[in-house]
C-alpha cells in the first residue's frame, strides 16, 4: 500500500524551521514503515524511472512498482489543493450569516464576531471589533451591508452613528422597523451629545456617575481641541470643567452645549475668578458659539428631540447634509452624533448585541481627546456586546491625525493595528509599505491584496486568514440594495420605490421561520443569540 505524506510549512517560518519540519516528517514516515518490509526491500533490485516531479527510485523492479520513492515537492496550500483536492481549511463553522465564498476551501464562509469571540480558545479571536480597509470601489460598503443586514436575522442590531453619504438610509428604509434620524436640512432634529444615557444596570451609583462625567468631559474637550487644532491648556481644561459642573447644577443634571456656553460666558466675564479661569474660558466659549449661534446651530446645542429606538433592527443617523458644509463641520458632526449614540447604547443590561458601523473612521480620531475616547470605546466593546466596524480607504487616512511622529498619529496607528479582525480589500501600490509595517501583513498577502477583484477580501480572524469573495444572493432586490456605485447617474437610479424586505424574500436565507410582515419588527427584536443570553 502506498503511503503519501503532506507537510505544511508556515509561510513566515525561517529556513532552519523548514529544515527541522522536513526532518521531523521524514522520521515519522520512517518510523511508520514495518521493519520486515524494509529488510525485504533492501534485498530487491533497484531501478530509476521518470516521475511526475523528476526521476524516482523504484525498488524491486516491475513486480513491486508501488514502492516508489518520489522526491519531496513544495508548494503553497493554495496550489497543492490542485494535486490533493481534499485539502481544505476547516473555516469558522456554520454559525453566523453567510458572507461569501471561501475561495481556498470552495465553501460558504460564515462569520459572526460574537461567535468567533466565544470560540476564541479554538479558531476565534479575542475581539469583536473589525477593521475594514480598501481602495475606492473595492466592495467595502457592499460587503459590510451584506454582513450586518443578514445578521439582523440572528438578533443583532445595526447602528450607524453618522452616515456621511446617505448610503445606509436606503438600507434602513428597506428593512421593516428600520429607523432613520435625519440631521440638518430643516428637519428640526436635535441630538444632545451631553445626554446622560440609560442607567448601567451592572454598575454602582458611584461608577455610573463617574462614567457619565468622563464621557461628557471627553466630548467637550474633543469638540474644542478639534476646532482649535491643538491641546488645551490646564487653565482652559479647568474652565471647561467648572462650566460643565455649573451647568449640571443649574439645569438639574440636564446639561447642554448651550448651557455650557452660557457658563463659559459667565466665567469669562468674571474678572475676580482665581487662577486665570476667565482667560481660560475665552477660546472654548468661541468654539461653542458656533453650535449656539453659528452654522451648526439647531443641531446639538439643546436637549434631544428624538430618542434612540432600542427595538429597531437598524438605526441610521443621516448626516449627509451636514458633511457638505466643510471638513471641520463634518468632523464636529461625527463627534457629536457618535457621542449621543454611545451614551444610549453603552448599556450591558439591554442584552443586545450591536454592530456600530463607523464610516470614514479616521474622523473619530482627529485629536488626542477623541483618540482616547475612541480607544476606550473599543476596549469596552466586548463588555457592552458591541462590534465596532471601522472603515478606512487606506492607512494614509490616519496621516490626517496630528503631525508626523506626533503622539496623536502614533496612537491612531496603534489603535487600528490592535484590531484583531481585519477585512483587507483591494489596495493601491502605495499601501504596500504601510500594510507591512503598520499591520504586519506577510509580503505575499500584501501582493495578493493588490490584485483582488471587487468584492474579494482577505479576512483575518484571530491567527487565521481566509480569501473570501462576498456575494449578494441571486435576488436583484438584495443586490441593488447593497451595491454602491458613485458612477451611476441619477437617471439610472430608481429612487421613487426603494427595495423593501418582505417575509417571503427574507425566508430565502433566514435560519428560522419568518412571520407575516405585520409581526416582522417584533420578531426581529425577539431573536437572541448565545452571546446575548450570556450578557
Amino acid at each position: 500500500m502506498t503511503r503519501h505524506s503532506l507537510t505544511f510549512t508556515p509561510a513566515d517560518s525561517s529556513r532552519a524551521q523548514q529544515r527541522a519540519l522536513r526532518r521531523q516528517a521524514a522520521r515519522a514516515v520512517h518510523d511508520d514503515t514495518p521493519a520486515q518490509s524494509a529488510r525485504r526491500d533492501r534485498a530487491l533490485p533497484e531501478a530509476v524511472v521518470p516521475g511526475p516531479f523528476g526521476p524516482g527510485l523504484i525498488r524491486g523492479g516491475y513486480w513491486n512498482l508501488a514502492k516508489a520513492v518520489i522526491p519531496a515537492h513544495q508548494a503553497t496550500s493554495q496550489h497543492i489543493a490542485g494535486i490533493y483536492p481534499f485539502v481544505a481549511d476547516l473555516g469558522l463553522g456554520h454559525r453566523g450569516p453567510v458572507v461569501g465564498v471561501d475561495l481556498n476551501a470552495d465553501a460558504l464562509w460564515h462569520f459572526s464576531p460574537w461567535e468567533s469571540y466565544i470560540d476564541s480558545s479554538e479558531r476565534g479571536t479575542f475581539s469583536t471589533n473589525i477593521l475594514v480597509l480598501g481602495a475606492y470601489r473595492s466592495g467595502k460598503s457592499g460587503t459590510i451591508k451584506t454582513l450586518t443586514t443578514r445578521s439582523i436575522a440572528f438578533g443583532h442590531q445595526v447602528v450607524v452613528p453618522s452616515d456621511p453619504k446617505g448610503e445606509w438610509v436606503t438600507v434602513a428604509e428597506a428593512i421593516p422597523g428600520g429607523r432613520v434620524i435625519r440631521l440638518g436640512g430643516g428637519t428640526g432634529t436635535r441630538l444632545n451629545p451631553l445626554d446622560r444615557g440609560p442607567r448601567r444596570s451592572d454598575a454602582s451609583d458611584e461608577q455610573h456617575e463617574q462614567m457619565v462625567k468622563q464621557r461628557r468631559i471627553g466630548t467637550l474637550i474633543a469638540i474644542i481641541e478639534m476646532t482649535l487644532h491643538g491641546r488645551l491648556t490646564a487653565v482652559e481644561h479647568a474652565a471647561i470643567l467648572d462650566a460643565l459642573e455649573g451647568c449640571i447644577a443649574r439645569t438639574g443634571d440636564r446639561p447642554t452645549l448651550r448651557g455650557v456656553y452660557q457658563e463659559l460666558s459667565r466665567i469669562a466675564g468674571d474678572t475676580d475668578a482665581a487662577f486665570g479661569a476667565a482667560a481660560g474660558a475665552i477660546q472654548p466659549r468661541f468654539v461653542l458659539r458656533r453650535f449656539v449661534e453659528g452654522d451648526l446651530s439647531g443641531l446639538f446645542e439643546d436637549e434631544s428631540t428624538v430618542q434612540f429606538d432600542q427595538d429597531a433592527p437598524i438605526v441610521v443617523t443621516d448626516t449627509s447634509e451636514l458633511f457638505a458644509r466643510g471638513d471641520l463641520a463634518a468632523q464636529l458632526t461625527q463627534v457629536c452624533s457618535t457621542a449621543w449614540i454611545q451614551a444610549v447604547i453603552s448599556d450591558r443590561g439591554a442584552r443586545r448585541t450591536r454592530y456600530v458601523v463607523r464610516e470614514e473612521g479616521w474622523r473619530d480620531m482627529t485629536s488626542l481627546a477623541s483618540l482616547q475616547m475612541f480607544q476606550q470605546w473599543l476596549k469596552l466593546s466586548r463588555h457592552y456586546g458591541i462590534s465596532n466596524i471601522v472603515i478606512l480607504h487606506k492607512m494614509g487616512d490616519l496621516d490626517a491625525v496630528g503631525d508626523a511622529d506626533s503622539l496623536e498619529r502614533s496612537l491612531a496607528y496603534s489603535i487600528v493595528g490592535d484590531i484583531e479582525n481585519k477585512f483587507i480589500f483591494r489596495v493601491n501600490h502605495q499601501e504596500h509599505a504601510a500594510l507591512r509595517q503598520r499591520l504586519s501583513l506577510p509580503a505575499a498577502h500584501v501582493e495578493m491584496a493588490r490584485q483582488l477583484r471587487k468584492g474579494e477580501f482577505l479576512a483575518y480572524v484571530g491567527q487565521y486568514a481566509y480569501l473570501v469573495d462576498c456575494f449578494a444572493t441571486a435576488t436583484s432586490w438584495e443586490y441593488d440594495l447593497f451595491k454602491t456605485d458613485d458612477a451611476l447617474s441619477p437617471a439610472d437610479r430608481d429612487e421613487t420605490t426603494p427595495p423593501v424586505f418582505d417575509a417571503e424574500q427574507l425566508a430565502a436565507y433566514w435560519p428560522q421561520p419568518v412571520p407575516a410582515d405585520s409581526d416582522l419588527a417584533g420578531w426581529l427584536s425577539a431573536q437572541q443569540t448565545p452571546m446575548e443570553r450570556e450578557l
